[in-house]
């Protein structure tokens, strides 16, 4: 194979390793460019290409997630991860592990490590890159490394949510979800949802969004109930599509632009928490983005006229 092609065969896994290490499609499309130039200047053919590549996108990972913290620090209101709609890389072996590192809830555990020790987790135990191999792309010692991931596993699992299991399960909890979204039904939505649920919604101040997260089975079924039937008024609508490997839905405005995306935590029988991307520019990579103050006025105006 040719330098192109190689790069070719390896991008699904660069994105994958990018995207988990900075919670960005955007940022993690950036890496995966700037590694291809740097394997296109480089003159000497490296023993492996996957390991080059995979150093090297690390590598600027961790530049770009160091820069990163300083804006995420100033964000306004809540920080969700850019959505992904479909993961990249696929490995039958590590269907789990993968499906289970790329959810909402896990990657933002992973904002709590360290940029090396979430590179180090990532690389480790969610692709099984040997501690040779990480210890190279991170550039340090392979005791340094074992040590950092010692460090990332007690934080992952102090804070980890247990997903359910029964992938099947899953989905039908989350058609009836939506099911009663579209018909505003209090009661049934109220019955899905976890007594602590939470709703949070990422705007980032470019978007409406909720003041504070939301808590309580009564308050988020009450709050669902009143907004998406005056939302479906105005022609806004949904398709149900995991998100983040979770049961979720892209919305969209009366011209097909995308709103935002909903994803489902579910646990025990119940959905836990639903986050919600109306940022725009978190949502850039999915298509066309909708006006989402021109749709919130709209909302409002058919309450008044409903009330």
């Amino acid at each position: 194979m040719n330098k192109v092609e190689e790069f070719e065969e390896l991008r699904p896994l660069l994105f994958s390793i990018a995207y988990r290490i900075l919670g960005s499609v955007s940022e993690a499309e950036d890496a995966v460019q700037e590694t291809w130039l740097r394997f296109d200047r480089s003159t000497t053919p490296p023993t492996s290409a996957k390991a080059f590549l995979s150093a090297a996108v690390t590598r600027i990972s961790i530049d770009v997630l160091r820069s990163a913290r300083v804006r995420r620090e100033e964000y306004v209101g809540p920080w969700l991860p850019e959505p992904l709609l479909s993961d990249p890389y696929q490995d039958p072996e590590r269907s789990a592990e993968l499906a289970d590192s790329v959810s909402m809830a896990a990657l933002l555990l992973l904002e709590r490590l360290s940029p090396l020790e979430r590179s180090v987790f990532v690389l480790r135990e969610v692709f099984a890159f040997g501690f040779d191999e990480v210890a190279t792309a991170v550039g340090r010692s392979e005791a340094a490394c074992r040590q950092l991931l010692v460090r990332a596993r007690r934080h992952m699992e102090a804070g980890r949510p247990r997903f359910e299991a029964d992938r099947q399960e899953r989905q039908e909890l989350a058609t009836r979800f939506f099911d009663a979204l579209k018909e505003g039904d209090v009661d049934a939505l109220r019955n899905l949802l976890a007594a602590d649920v939470q709703m949070v919604g990422d705007g980032g101040g470019k978007a409406p969004q909720l003041a504070r997260a939301v808590i309580g089975a009564e308050h988020v079924a009450r709050l669902l109930a009143s907004v998406y039937p005056l939302m479906a008024r105005i022609d806004v609508t949904f398709e149900p599509h995991e998100v983040n490997g979770q049961p979720g839905a892209v919305f969209r405005d009366r011209d097909g632009k995308v709103l935002h995306t909903l994803a489902l935590d579910v646990l025990d029988g119940q959905i836990q928490t639903i986050r919600s991307v109306i940022n725009p520019d978190k949502l850039c990579h999915l298509g066309p983005v909708a006006d989402a103050w021109a749709v919130d006025r709209e909302v409002k105006r058919a309450r008044r006229h409903s009330n």
